[in-house]
């Protein structure tokens, strides 16, 4: 384990959404290519997929439904942005969702400043996207909050302060967040190099120690699972 996720694993109390859903409302949803129970359902349908993620929380008597981390998925075969026929195609996830509905707060993992934003629109992609700034017993690193509502980012400013804990967001709904059934893309990212209001969120095979290298399980930090 390398600094920086032995930091993540000593930070106790985080939540990046609606803080009063207890852990024990969370179950996992398994999206990878290998779960044969998603074969008949249309998820390249946001609509359907809500609808989808509905049941399945109410069937299990929870709020939140979460995974992803490093899972192969067929979700972006849709989208020219993961699968160009030209290069590589991109399938490994490497943050963390959190699907709930549209509208539910987003709250700052930690403390930080804004670091950048933007409004990704293509289809596939972010949507609305947040990333923050994190400095913490000399480690510098980065979240990255995806699929928020376009009010989130409509006064946002680079630099803007953000406690740990406090509103930075909105979930969106699938007409601003990519064409998605509403949920959070968390991700902590190490490097983030030139990138601003954006970072890749999924990578393709060959990519994939890269990435989960610099990347590392949001959930060493959210302790959910």
């Amino acid at each position: 384990m390398n600094p920086l996720e032995k930091l993540l694993k000593s930070i106790q109390n985080v939540n990046v959404i609606d803080d009063s859903i207890p852990h024990d409302q969370y179950i996992p949803l398994d999206l990878s290519v290998s779960n044969t129970t998603l074969a008949g359902l249309a998820i390249d349908n946001a609509i359907d997929f809500e609808n989808f993620i509905e049941r399945t929380l109410s069937d299990n008597y929870s709020k939140v439904a979460y995974g992803g981390y490093n899972e192969e998925r067929n979700l972006y075969k849709r989208s020219s942005v993961f699968n160009d026929n030209k290069t590589e195609e991109r399938n490994i996830h490497i943050g963390l969702d959190l699907w709930i509905k549209a509208g539910t707060p987003v709250l700052a993992a930690l403390d930080g400043t804004v670091h950048s934003f933007n409004y990704n629109n293509n289809l596939g992609d972010y949507g609305p996207t947040i990333i923050l700034e994190h400095q913490l017993k000399n480690q510098t690193f980065y979240t990255l909050y995806g699929h928020l509502s376009l009010e989130s980012i409509a006064e946002l400013k680079i630099g803007a302060s953000f406690l740990k804990g406090k509103q930075l967001a909105s979930l969106g709904d699938p007409t601003v967040n990519g064409d998605y059934a509403p949920h959070l893309h968390f991700q902590i990212i190490k490097n983030i190099g030139d990138n601003c209001g954006d970072y890749p969120g999924v990578c393709s095979k060959s990519d994939r120690d890269y990435y989960l290298e610099n990347c590392p399980d949001p959930n060493l930090l959210l302790k959910i699972y």
